[in-house]
């Protein structure tokens, strides 16, 4: 019995949001990149300024691990896609995921050194720009710890010198000690159903330019007869 290919779609949950962009589209970083492609306004400040913000509201939850600034999609191609202007093809995956989930992504198309493996890496924001930054005014002068959690009043930030201890700041009446940039993370990213339905549309839409039905691609069918395969490293 013959056995389809399945498609590979992989998500990863970045902790560094710019480097990761850095890296998968710079040129200087790799050897085998054909094109980039950013939604309109994924622009550098973009994404300077939603890290800025996933660390502010990560450290304000006092939780544990590391801060999750962003997404990210690899996205295995069949061969022959290398037929296909990359351009066309980066510029089709990044705009069908943001017209789908409305929200701003950079990505890249490559190969790997031993150019055997074509893909897209797809970075994605969980959050959305407001319209109208929200801005909170400091009716007072508000302290903060060394650990940036709000404290009632100043001697519970000073030193045994009478001094505020280094780390500890202090915002004055009238100065903004709060502004949103960004909506709450999208809570469906994290969800099982959604990696289905992007691994579900992602390999329809590849099917759709690939021309010998021998090679058409499926989903893998997770608690089937068939065991997902992995790849080992030479370690």
């Amino acid at each position: 019995m013959l056995i389809g290919r399945h498609s590979f779609i992989r998500q990863s949950k970045l902790s560094n949001v710019a480097g990761r962009i850095d890296y998968i589209s710079n040129p200087k970083r790799q050897e085998y990149l054909y094109a980039t492609y950013q939604t309109e306004g994924a622009t550098p400040e973009f994404w300077k300024n939603l890290a800025r913000e996933n660390q502010l509201d990560f450290k304000a939850s006092g939780s544990a691990g590391k801060c999750i600034e962003g997404r990210e999609f690899i996205i295995a191609l069949p061969e022959s896609f290398v037929q296909y202007r990359a351009d066309d093809v980066v510029r089709l995956f990044t705009e069908t995921f943001h017209k789908r989930y409305g929200v701003e992504c950079s990505a890249a198309i490559h190969h790997n050194k031993t150019k055997t493996n074509y893909h897209i890496h797809l970075v994605f924001s969980e959050r959305k720009m407001l319209e109208q930054p929200e801005v909170k005014i400091a009716a007072r002068n508000m302290f903060y710890d060394e650990n940036g959690k709000h404290v009632r009043t100043k001697k519970e930030i000073l030193g045994e010198d009478g001094k505020i201890r280094e780390g500890c700041h202090v915002v004055k009446k009238g100065e903004i000690y709060e502004k949103k940039l960004f909506t709450v993370k999208d809570e469906r990213f994290k969800s099982n159903s959604f990696l289905d339905e992007v691994k579900r549309s992602y390999t329809d839409l590849i099917n759709l330019y690939v021309k010998d039905e021998k090679q058409k691609l499926q989903v893998f069918q997770r608690g089937s007869v068939y065991l997902a395969t992995k790849k080992i490293g030479k370690r």
